[in-house]
């Protein structure tokens, strides 16, 4: 609906018809719809079966029911309270009439005999605010549908994520039985045959064993990104310190073998589940260590508190990555390398992710080619 086109109500009211002309004489070329009485009980007849109007004028001295009686009455209705009232009178000598005016809930009062230019300003004021209200109820209406819709849709959606998850873990789970079956068989047949086989055969037979066991890992990694939101446990308050030290015991032969430098700052107390915690740290620190660049190996890692969160960082003078990977490589089986070059299947960062937001963090990464990449994650301090 088009709420500035639309035709808008004015109810008049006023005991002399020849008044009730003039004002819509005056107010015919600005596109209103009059409604006309001679009374203050009419008015509250009209108004109590048609409700949309912009605007009541209304004479202060009829007979009867006068303005302010009539003015009171509307008063009291709830639902025809809002509706802004001016009076029309013909005393020239309003100190008397203003208090009790405003009282009876006037919004203005115009002296007759009727000035044209300052009726039709102060109608358009009223006019143009009550299309303002309508465009605003209209909003909140489109506002109220729009969110349900929100709502549904974010509902179909956190059951087909669940439903996704679930279908992952068990499709992962009931693919590691015959995949082991399979590199068994295969390794048996090596085994049996021996040196029966030809060169051919056999290269054949390790590139299958290596697919499975690449695939053995995929799978692998698709149970563990899928069991991210699964774990019912209550979160425990974990001592990242402890955690790191897990970590480098666990990476301790690559970090041996690389000659890998870790330096760790004072990390803080969260509140998390510690073996997630445990897992994030060792895929971050894990591929600093694996995309080392020339210079002799050094990781950092280091928490700072900002603004209610604790912003960790892992940095390393690695390889480095574009600008152009940088979202990119927290997409699940994601590479930016040939599968051979380096090992993993592209799931680590985007179960970092997952832990991340898991706690309502965020992560991200800054990285040049060549010069390092330093990943930063936040979770929060409570």
């Amino acid at each position: 609906m088009n709420v500035a086109k639309e035709r808008v109500k004015i109810l008049l009211a006023d005991d002399r018809k020849e008044d009730l002309l003039s004002l819509e004489v005056i107010l015919a070329d600005e596109g209103y719809e009059f409604v006309k009485v001679s009374s203050g009980r009419d008015a509250l007849r009209i108004l109590l079966k048609e409700k949309d109007f912009a605007l009541f004028l209304i004479d202060v001295n009829m007979p009867l029911l006068d303005g302010f009686e009539t003015a009171n009455l509307i008063r009291q209705n709830e639902k025809l309270k809002q509706i802004p009232i001016i009076f029309l009178t013909a005393n020239t000598d309003l100190s008397s009439d203003i208090f009790k005016g405003y009282k009876a809930g006037a919004v203005d009062y115009i002296i007759k005999p009727v000035v044209p230019e300052i009726l039709r300003t102060k109608v358009s004021v009223f006019v143009d605010l009550y299309r303002k209200t309508l465009e605003l109820q209209t909003q909140k209406q489109d506002l109220l549908v729009l969110n349900s819709e929100l709502a549904k849709r974010s509902e179909e959606l956190t059951r087909s994520n669940k439903e996704l998850e679930k279908f992952a873990y068990v499709a992962s789970h009931d693919m590691q039985e015959p995949l082991r079956t399979i590199i068994s068989y295969i390794q048996l047949i090596q085994e049996k045959l021996g040196d029966d086989l030809s060169e051919d055969v056999s290269k054949y037979m390790d590139f299958v064993t290596g697919a499975g066991y690449r695939m053995r890992d995929l799978i692998t990694g698709l149970l563990e990104y899928s069991k991210i939101n699964k774990l019912d446990k209550p979160l425990e308050h974990v001592d990242c310190n402890n955690v790191l030290g897990e970590v480098l015991e666990n990476l301790n032969g690559g970090i041996q073998d690389n000659k890998t430098t870790v330096t760790v700052e004072p990390l803080p107390t969260i509140n998390a589940d510690y073996l997630q915690m445990v897992q994030l740290f060792q895929n971050l620190i894990g591929n600093a260590i694996k995309f080392k660049g020339t210079e002799p190996s050094h990781i950092k890692v280091n928490c700072k508190k900002i603004d209610g969160y604790n912003l960790f960082a892992v940095e390393d003078n690695g390889i480095g990555m574009e600008q152009r990977h940088l979202d990119k490589i927290f997409e699940i089986f994601q590479r930016l390398h040939p599968i051979g070059a380096y090992s993993g299947m592209g799931i680590g960062l985007a179960i970092c992710k997952k832990i991340v937001e898991r706690y309502k963090g965020k992560i991200w990464v800054e990285s040049l080619p060549n010069k390092g990449s330093t990943f930063y994650f936040t979770i929060s301090d409570n």
